[in-house]
């Protein structure tokens, strides 16, 4: 769940809803309003320390600063 953490830790000012979906068939996707931001099923693999939180600062693009800064 560090995938969260690092997401709500750094964009809770523009993050409304994160969710995190588990189960068989190698399911954990990592969804932030909605929009797929991660799947194991798809890459066949977990998420590396900071990549979710990685993959969501490009999303977001450099507008958007991280909180606090």
């Amino acid at each position: 769940m560090a995938a969260a953490r690092d997401l709500f830790t750094n964009y809770q000012h523009v993050i409304k809803d994160i969710t995190l979906t588990t189960g068989g068939d190698s399911v954990f996707d990592v969804r932030v309003d909605g929009e797929l931001v991660f799947s194991k099923h798809e890459l066949g693999r977990l998420a590396k320390d900071g990549e979710v939180l990685g993959i969501f600062r490009n999303i977001a693009g450099p507008a958007v600063p991280v909180f606090g800064e």
